[in-house]
Order: structure tokens, then sequence, then C-alpha cells
């Protein structure tokens, strides 16, 4: 099968990044590749950025779909334009946030997210409370620190990772952490070895849940929310004009 993970935003090492976890973890048939979005902003950081990635972000999976593509993967955590990506894909389109909520909440009874910045927390426990995950969700937390970062400062990055995981084991008394950021995929597995507990890389949640949809047969639906976008014509219908008046 052929998986893409498509970065939102114009930053090709954190692409990178992303495809090393989601290779470290993918099944022997699965054909991965990345893809860098241009035109866009350089990291995720608010809904301005988010807005921005959408439409180069649709063209990218309908060019994937037509290149046979079977499913692909918006990574970043805001799942970006996710629902709108679905409407124009005939396979599978998975976020990291969904992926990460949904997995957490098959393998611990409770989960504390950690993020990037503080403004990006409201976003995420939006996100989680739509998912289903917010009775299971202790706290969304942040390392306060912009997302570049984690690839610029690696000793740093990792430094207020491990506290802030720490102070979601210990405070949050959760079984389980979900990386809130695509940028942290690098750290997961020594967080994880280091502080003895469940972390969870939205990356690798995404890939392992796109193998199992597109191994099982399952498509997006094309009825009801999801149906493919209507064309628009710029003239109206005489017969519909007399509706207005």
């Amino acid at each position: 099968m052929k998986l893409r993970l498509i970065n939102p935003n114009s930053t090709d090492a954190m692409t990178q990044a992303i495809l090393r976890s989601a290779e470290a973890v993918a099944q022997p048939g699965s054909h991965l590749s990345g893809q860098t979005l241009q035109g866009t902003p350089v990291s995720i950081e608010g809904y301005h950025d988010e807005a921005l990635c959408v439409p180069p972000l649709l063209d990218a999976i309908r060019a994937g779909e037509a290149e046979g593509v079977n499913a692909h993967v918006i990574a970043c955590f805001d799942d970006v334009g996710l629902s709108a990506a679905r409407e124009v894909a005939n396979g599978p389109v998975v976020g990291l946030c969904q992926a990460s909520v949904q997995v957490a909440m098959m393998i611990a009874k409770r989960f504390s997210v950690v993020t990037s910045l503080d403004r990006s927390v409201p976003i995420i426990e939006d996100l989680v409370a739509a998912y289903g995950g917010g009775a299971s969700c202790r706290r969304v937390r942040s390392v306060d620190l912009p997302v570049l970062t984690f690839e610029a400062d690696a000793a740093l990055s990792r430094a207020r990772l491990k506290e802030e995981v720490a102070r979601a084991r210990d405070q949050d008394r959760v079984d389980a952490v979900i990386l809130g950021c695509a940028g942290m995929s690098d750290f997961c597995q020594t967080l994880e070895e280091t502080l003895q507990i469940q972390v969870i890389d939205g990356v690798q949640a995404a890939v392992k849940l796109a193998e199992a949809l597109v191994g099982g047969g399952f498509r997006t639906a094309k009825s009801g929310a999801y149906a493919l976008p209507r064309s628009k014509t710029t003239d109206m219908e005489p017969a519909r004009m007399s509706e207005y008046g």
C-alpha cells in the first residue's frame, strides 16, 4: 500500500523527521512518502497558520490520489483541514490528534497531552473533546517552545519535554502521555525509556491506523458530510432566481 505523509508547513527538515518516525513502525508492505507543502508558514502555531495551509493541502491530496496513494496522513497535531481533506479524498485521511486520542483511549484509562506553545493548549483541548477523549484527558500541557526549536535545539527540547512528561506522569497521575506536535517525534522513544511511561507519537499512531484502514478495505464515505464537493456555477439558473425575488 502507498501512504503519504503531508507536512502542512514548509519546513522540509521536519518532514524528514516525520518520515523517519513513520518508517520505524511501518509494516513491510507499506511504501511511505513524505511531502512538504510550499508557500505555507514554516510552522503551524495557531488558527491563522492552519487556514493558510488548507488550499495547498487539498491540492496535494487530490494529486496524491491521482498518483495512486491509498491513504494520507496530515502530519500536524492540529489536524489541519482534516474534514475538508476527507471531502476531496476517496481513501482514508488520518490526523495526528485524532489518531493519538483514539490509541490513548484504547491503551490507557487516563492520559495527558504535552504540546509546544501555551497558545496551542485550547486548540488541542477542543480537538480532544471533539474526538470523545474529554473525560479521559487529564490535562493538555505545553513546554512553551516554538515548533522549530525541536529541530534547531534538540538538547533544550529534550530537557523541556522530559520535565513536562514527568510532571504529567506524577501530577496528573496518567498512564500515557501524547506528544502534541509532529516535531516531537524524534524524542518519543527516549522519553518512554527514560521515564517509564507509555509515550504516544502522533505520527506513528496515525501511520498504524492508516495501514489498518487500507488493509481492511475501508474508504472515506462519499455520502453525507464527506461527499465530494459540489461543482459551482457563476450564474444562478433562471428557475432558482425566482426564489430570491
